[in-house]
């Protein structure tokens, strides 16, 4: 409780009441997990296209006047650059959309954040489906290592997140539950392993719904 309230004040300032701050909800959300996919695979319509789907769903949740960015990396592809799903997210903090806190700045969320099976709601406030639930939708896309940078691999991203057919993407496990190896078991929620494919049976094969995270800057 002492921890939980430290990183509250740090937030909101020593002035501020708790029940201000720990209360925020609703409009307060600044993190989710796409409640569907594109509904082609590992296609996104880019990065641009995830960064849309974010904020279509959101405002349909009723959160508007905030800037959303899918958590991506991508490589460079038709003259736009690589990118770092860590540098476009901005450095929080990070609530979901029933107020809890997931992390307070950018090295917390690639450190030690909340992310539990229990705290990966999506923009309704719902829980995302995870293994023992029908289906399994733990996958959640983002072509990235644990630190948040683009992941080496020959494709990493479904081509930069335009395949609904061939390649493969990295993704995490938001259950925390995982492939990963040692010394890197608390970084599964973002990057477990690679799909057999980038279409929606492809990625439905592994536990995956083509859903990814949704975070505002």
């Amino acid at each position: 409780m002492r921890r939980t309230l430290t990183r509250l004040a740090a937030v909101c300032g020593a002035a501020v009441l708790l029940s201000s701050c720990a209360g925020m909800s609703g409009s307060g959300m600044s993190f989710f997990i796409t409640s569907v996919g594109s509904g082609k695979g590992g296609d996104l319509g880019g990065i641009a296209g995830a960064d849309a789907h974010c904020k279509m769903l959101a405002e349909g949740a009723g959160v508007r006047g905030k800037t959303w960015a899918a958590y991506l990396s991508a490589p460079a592809s038709g003259g736009s650059p690589a990118v770092n799903a860590r540098d476009r997210i901005g450095n929080g903090p990070w609530y979901n959309a029933k107020g809890a806190l997931i992390a307070l700045n950018n090295a917390e969320l690639h450190g030690t954040n909340g992310i539990t099976k229990e705290t990966a709601l999506d923009e309704k406030g719902n829980r995302i489906k995870v293994r023992g639930d029908t289906p399994n939708q733990h996958d959640i896309l983002t072509g990235s290592n644990p630190d948040g940078t683009l992941a080496q691999a020959a494709d990493a991203s479904c081509r930069a997140w335009t395949s609904s057919t061939d390649g493969s993407a990295i993704v995490g496990h938001v259950d925390r539950t995982g492939t990963n190896p040692d010394p890197v078991k608390n970084a599964s929620w973002n990057s477990s392993h690679g799909t057999p494919g980038c279409s929606t049976e492809a990625l439905a094969r592994v536990g995956g719904g083509g859903l990814f995270y949704c975070m505002a800057k």
